[in-house]
């Protein structure tokens, strides 16, 4: 197996892995963990903006005048 663009063949590979394994192995499972963290965040994020812009404007507006309300109404109670 060679790749054309870099010409690194096989052994080639499994020598970078095995010295990249050397190197870091005391730490791939918390590069790891905090990889699958990232891609998890990433994956809620591109769903929050496609729940956003599939939300209608007045929809959206409704929602935010109902969340402004109860934080007022949270505050107000507080204040008594």
């Amino acid at each position: 197996m060679e790749l054309a663009f870099i010409n690194l063949g096989t052994w080639e590979i499994v020598g970078i892995v095995a010295v990249g394994i050397l190197l870091f192995g005391s730490r791939l499972p918390s590069i790891a963990r905090s990889l699958g963290k990232s891609v998890t965040e990433f994956k809620k994020g591109v769903k929050d903006i496609q729940h956003d812009m599939d939300e209608p404007e007045p929809k959206k507006l409704e929602n935010k005048a109902r969340e402004v309300d109860a934080e007022t109404v949270e505050k107000s109670e507080a204040e008594k």
